[in-house]
């Protein structure tokens, strides 16, 4: 696409946008500056490199395209070139069963800090921060029950294993200058119906307060929630009333996974009220077709509607944007890029809105007025400014990334089977 069609594009699109008080160099100069975490397990199907094993634990990836990343190595490959092809400077989110074991089996609640050096460095050489996640699924010891089993022994193993991955998400944090935030997220439930459903919130929430007594500065600690996993569909202890209480009491950031909730609901909905009583948000953008079945993100109304909360609400500072996807029906590769440019036409989209102009038809009660607005917003010529953001951060425009994915395939991801 040529560089001057889009200038002129832009030019018409700017000259629009400040017709209803939006200035459109403002606001790419605040998508520049928004990062997104990008999780390393869409590179590899959620593997990891501790026993090569498929996932277990309430989760499942679906698919076998062929070109999955299969070792340390092919991971950070993948991720180097994702990060070519989209305009900003953006994080990377990891999970435990991701360090570098060197080929030895290291069990979870002995992983050290060392474990992960080599990606402090790596981070640090291609200038991205990291995030951190600690892992209860697939493994012998997940069942149905982790943090609020009432074996102690399984219990304290994965007390031990979370306090550790905090330990990690510090030195990460402190070495990057940046706090390292630190997701904390268990299958935990059951199959069928029990009948003391009280008594395993008792017990996580203990195990939470436990992890959560050592004071480290270089982590942000965040607590997701679930609606059901697979083979755990009557109950789940972690659940979103469960952890709203928690984080509104303790004051700890709340994790709003746009996969975990009824296909129904809009999660939109829950971000004015968690506000008022959490200290910030983290997001795993995903899209359910059915419950958590871990779609591509894509520029659906419940991705635009959440950003577009946050930014009428004034609270893009206060929300951390990761993506939470495994896809391996298609090119892995592909499905990062779709799901962050589709992320990053969300944000635009939501701070293209003519906000302050919204808020006086609200305030003096012209309700026909705001509504027009709104509507008129949605067909603006948001595409052009997209263009030009890309076109000035010198990545592909439009769908110019679709053959930079195919030569990478055809170089790269073909060989690895």
């Amino acid at each position: 696409m040529k560089a001057e069609l889009i200038e002129k594009a832009y030019a018409v699109a700017k000259e629009r946008y400040a017709a209803i008080g939006v200035d459109t160099d403002k606001v790419i100069e605040q998508l520049e500056k928004q990062q997104i975490s990008l999780h390393c397990w869409q590179t590899d199907d959620v593997v990891g490199f501790e026993r090569n094993d498929a996932l277990s634990g309430g989760i499942q990836t679906t698919g076998n395209y062929p070109g999955r990343a299969r070792n340390i190595d092919e991971v950070r490959k993948d991720i180097e070139f994702v990060k070519t092809l989209i305009a900003g400077n953006h994080r990377l989110n990891l999970h435990e069963i991701y360090g570098d074991f060197g080929g030895k089996f290291v069990d979870r609640d002995q992983v050290e800090v060392g474990h992960f050096q080599s990606w402090i460095d790596w981070a640090k050489e291609n200038n991205m921060k990291l995030d951190f996640n600690s892992t209860s699924f697939s493994h012998p010891k997940s069942g149905e029950l982790t943090l609020s089993n009432p074996d102690k022994a399984i219990r304290d193993f994965w007390i031990e294993h979370t306090k550790r991955c905090r330990r990690i998400a510090d030195a990460m944090g402190k070495a990057q200058n940046d706090p390292c935030i630190m997701n904390i997220w268990v299958h935990d439930g059951a199959k069928d119906m029990p009948v003391q459903r009280k008594k395993y919130r008792e017990i996580l929430a203990a195990s939470l307060d436990e992890i959560m007594e050592e004071k480290l500065d270089g982590v942000k600690n965040c607590f997701e929630a679930k609606l059901f996993g697979i083979g755990l569909e009557s109950y789940t202890v972690g659940s979103h009333d469960f952890y709203t209480a928690y984080c509104a009491t303790r004051k700890q950031m709340y994790t709003l996974d746009t996969g975990h909730y009824e296909p129904t609901e809009n999660v939109s909905d829950f971000v004015s009220t968690l506000l008022m009583y959490v200290p910030e948000l983290m997001l795993h953008v995903s899209r359910p077709v059915r419950w958590d079945s871990d779609h591509v993100t894509i520029m659906n109304d419940q991705t635009l509607d959440l950003f577009k909360e946050l930014v009428r609400s004034d609270a893009l500072d206060r929300a951390h944007v990761g993506l939470d996807y495994f896809d391996a029906s298609i090119n892995r590769i592909g499905a990062y890029l779709v799901g962050t440019r589709a992320t990053q036409k969300c944000i635009l989209q939501a701070l293209l809105e003519p906000k302050a102009k919204l808020r006086e038809y609200e305030d003096y009660g012209q309700n026909f007025e705001r509504l027009a607005l709104m509507e008129e917003a949605k067909s603006m010529p948001f595409g052009a400014v997209f263009d030009y953001f890309n076109l000035k951060n010198n990545v592909p425009v439009g769908e110019e990334y679709i053959a930079a994915i195919q030569q990478y395939e055809k170089d790269v991801t073909s060989k690895r089977n």
